[in-house]
């Protein structure tokens, strides 16, 4: 494990990724990688607290894996590379499916994939069913892929930033204009009436005409005020969602696609409930998936074969104030003891193995803290041993996610 894992686990959060949309965007740099390296098989691996995430590969169709059975979880710790000549014959990698069964592999050669600040997020890699020697060149051109990687992840991120600012901008510019165009109107008419009427008009006709005036006015001066004070009423309709934005139904999508095959490999129940009525109000994707992610990964491995993960999602609407997104996580695990759980709730991460033997990481649960209280939200855990854990997370939306569509 990395001397600095809590603050690579930090770093990664950082990017706050859809591991499962990725690939289009770096396919054409894994399959670079293996043509200049000779290989059938190239991946770009990312490595949270549990889980190994492939965001793209070559030659070998794989999403995720357990992070105690990766080879990249070694690379991580490396400096520069890591390089396995046979697995077949490493006493950490022999009995691994990828060696004992298809595709059989053994060759292995890793670069990690630095951060800015030296935090290795994952790494790109290079593999085959026979071995290879990597030449000099070879090994420089992969580590300038693995740069290049980085940089698009970045960039990526960046991006989505922007278009959040524009969309947001664009709304603002639309409900304004929206907003506004009535009361304009509405003083326009009036005034073309005055006009038009000339002096036909009597004293108390003209007062009441102005008094409309003055009317339609004050709906600007108090519009301009709402969008100076940042608009604060509930979402009680809905638009489509922006790029910034999940709701109960695409965020359970997305977990689903994400954690269910976690779910089949250990044999556990996984469900995913939403609220019928708030279902459909958009809010903050902002580091979701990270602290979702990490919270049920703990519960499959901490839940025996046969046992259960349920979540539950569900909206707070609050009219004139913030809603607040609730997500509660429970399973029939074996319980967390009251000493651990407020380690976890100081944000302190200690190893522990799962009901399987899986290797812990117990830093995701740290870092699911870490997430939780920069985005101002609350954390509650309940436990009894032997009987299973509930996790509830809380999590406030900004005003500007709570306005009327």
């Amino acid at each position: 494990m990395p001397a600095n894992e809590l603050e690579r686990l930090k770093t990664l959060s950082d990017l706050d990724l859809d591991y499962s949309g990725l690939n289009d965007n770096l396919k054409s740099l894994s399959v670079l990688a293996a043509k200049i390296a000779g290989t059938d098989i190239s991946m770009v691996n990312l490595i949270d607290s549990l889980t190994q995430w492939t965001i793209a590969n070559h030659g070998l169709e794989i999403d995720q894996m357990d992070r105690e059975d990766s080879v990249c979880q070694y690379t991580i710790v490396e400096r520069d590379e890591f390089e396995v000549k046979d697995l077949s014959a490493d006493i950490r990698f022999k009995d691994k499916f990828y060696v004992t069964d298809n595709p059989g592999l053994r060759y292995y050669y890793g670069v990690p994939l630095k951060a800015n600040n030296g935090s290795h997020l994952g790494a790109l890699c290079v593999l085959d069913t026979q071995t290879r020697q990597l030449t000099p060149e070879k090994v420089e051109m992969l580590k300038i892929i693995a740069d290049e990687i980085v940089n698009r992840l970045n960039a990526l991120r960046m991006l989505e930033n922007l278009r959040t600012q524009v969309s947001e901008v664009n709304e603002n510019q639309r409900r304004v204009a929206h907003d506004i165009r009535g009361p304009l109107g509405g003083i326009i008419g009036l005034a073309r009436i005055i006009s038009e009427q000339g002096e036909e008009n009597t004293m108390d006709e003209v007062l009441e005409f102005i008094n409309l005036i003055q009317k339609s006015g004050h709906s600007i001066l108090e519009l301009a005020d709402e969008i100076l004070s940042i608009d604060s009423r509930p979402k009680s309709q809905i638009a489509a969602l922006g790029s910034d934005e999940f709701n109960q139904l695409a965020l359970k999508e997305k977990l689903i696609k994400l954690y269910a095959p976690q779910a089949v490999n250990k044999k556990i129940t996984f469900e995913i409930f939403t609220h019928a009525d708030t279902q459909a109000i958009p809010f903050s994707k902002n580091k979701l998936l990270q602290i979702i992610g990490n919270i049920i990964s703990n519960a499959m491995k901490f839940t025996p074969a046969g046992g259960k993960v349920t979540v539950n999602l569900g909206l707070e609407v609050v009219p004139q104030a913030h809603n607040t997104l609730k997500i509660q996580v429970t399973d029939t695990g074996v319980g967390i003891s009251a000493e651990k759980i407020q380690q976890i709730l100081e944000g302190k991460g200690e190893t522990t193995n799962g009901t399987s033997g899986e290797q812990g990481y117990g830093f995701g649960l740290a870092l699911v803290k870490h997430l939780i209280d920069g985005l101002k939200g609350t954390l509650q855990i309940t436990s009894e041993l032997g009987n299973g854990t509930t996790f509830i997370v809380s999590l406030p939306q900004t005003a500007s996610r709570n306005k009327s569509m």
